[in-house]
């Protein structure tokens, strides 16, 4: 442990109020408020326990409007839902309410539509107790037409970023702790800015940043998709390893682009997003295998799948997790094997039951949050390796600990810390 880092990670650390209880890793799915013949309806507490963020969709506007926000289920009361979604949130998942989809306009061109969108989303967030607001806005909703990343001049840009603030301002008096905020863009609106600034291309880069601070996870939608640069200046297409590792690293290094420099996230912020099987999305669809391998790179547990060749060398251990277009898809057995994406997921991540994420035992960290120091309990007598890491992926600590041990913590800065242990990832809080 080095003073003179812990000291720049001081400088860094976010007051502990802005950081959502999202859980890592994270496996996020969208639901279907909907039934559809060929990826049925399915019930909210039928969910795969494994999907520890499940994102209801749609929030869309009202008839006639682009700004008036409602969400009605489809299949049952609003009662019966209420209910469905807190057995969730009793089991230690987090359920969102997704905005917009492929198909919904929402535009915030002037005040009273910021205002009347803020309002309507706080009473469906406030109606259904959403741990959160997931932004999935495609087509027109988002376009640039000048501006740059760090100033954006339109609008609709504007008073989105401006309403999303106040809604989280609003949640947060409401509950007294921060509302999980994530986004699901396409590669063009964010990758593609690499190629051009303007329209689509790049236009989810200054709501990105405006939001960075609050942005739980960033999960770009890594299919039906051009081909797209990476930051090596390679092009690659969707359904290849390289696609899943050079789109997912330049979320985390950043990129250049004509509207100026896009600062990456951390990468316990960037999730892997892609379609549950082939029938769920136009392209883009990757066998678990060439997941299994991207992913792993991407982690730094395996080698280079492809051509593209990491920035960072050893990854980026404590990448946010994974996300799908969608459980439904996931669910049914006539695209691919049911739950095939989870499966994968659960490969990846070491995870060894639905509910690792809450309950697994295979090591506990105490007291969490911690002080001056920390305890690691494991079930096993044998020795294991673990390994520390801070919010931006960089390793502070190794050590090896037989059954139990424990962590000084006096000379780290507040904030959030990754600890990883045969394949599973804890976080805990230092204050």
């Amino acid at each position: 442990m080095k003073t003179r880092v812990f000291a720049l990670l001081l400088a860094l650390s976010a007051p502990l109020w802005l950081h959502a209880q999202i859980p890592s890793p994270a496996l996020i799915g969208y639901w279907h408020n909907w039934n559809d013949f060929n990826a049925p309806y399915l019930p909210l507490t039928s969910v795969d326990q494994r999907y520890n963020v499940v994102a209801l969709s749609f929030a869309i506007p009202e008839t006639g409007t682009d700004c008036r926000m409602t969400f009605v289920p489809d299949q049952v009361t609003p009662a019966v839902l209420l209910s469905q979604i807190q057995q969730l949130q009793s089991q230690g998942r987090k359920v969102l309410i997704s905005i917009g989809g492929a198909t919904a306009h929402v535009s915030l061109d002037n005040i009273a539509e910021r205002d009347t969108f803020i309002a309507t989303m706080n009473s469906i967030i406030n109606q259904y107790g959403f741990d959160g607001i997931d932004i999935d806005l495609e087509g027109s909703s988002v376009s640039v037409t000048g501006g740059t990343i760090a100033n954006p001049t339109d609008a609709k840009i504007i008073h989105l970023i401006d309403a999303v603030k106040q809604i989280m301002s609003d949640y947060y008096v409401a509950n007294q702790k921060k509302m999980i905020l994530t986004m699901a863009p396409e590669t063009a609106f964010v990758q593609g800015g690499m190629s051009a600034y303007g329209g689509i291309w790049g236009a989810y880069l200054p709501i990105i940043n405006a939001l960075r601070d609050s942005l739980d996870m960033l999960q770009v939608q890594l299919y039906n998709s051009g081909t797209m640069y990476g930051i090596n200046g390679g092009i690659y297409t969707q359904g290849t390893a390289d696609f899943i590792v050079a789109m997912t690293e330049a979320v985390i290094q950043g990129f250049n682009t004509s509207g100026g420099f896009f600062t990456g996230l951390p990468a316990s912020k960037v999730a892997v997003g892609l379609p549950a099987c082939q029938s769920a999305a136009g392209g883009g669809y990757t066998a678990p295998g060439i997941v299994r391998d991207a992913v792993n790179y991407l982690l730094g547990n395996g080698s280079q799948p492809g051509t593209y060749t990491l920035a960072q060398t050893g990854g980026y251990p404590n990448l946010g997790g994974m996300m799908t277009w969608s459980v439904n898809w996931d669910a049914v057995n006539s695209c691919a094997t049911s739950y095939e994406y989870a499966d994968n997921f659960e490969q990846i991540f070491g995870t060894t039951t639905g509910m690792a994420f809450v309950a697994d035992q295979s090591f506990v960290l105490a007291p969490n949050p911690a002080t001056d120091h920390l305890t690691l309990y494991f079930q096993t007598q044998e020795t294991v390796s673990i390994r520390l890491y801070n919010s931006v992926g960089s390793e502070i600590l190794s050590a090896d600990i037989t059954s139990v041990g424990r962590l000084d913590l006096s000379e780290l800065a507040r904030g959030i810390y990754t600890v990883r242990a045969n394949g599973v990832v804890r976080r805990f809080v230092r204050l």
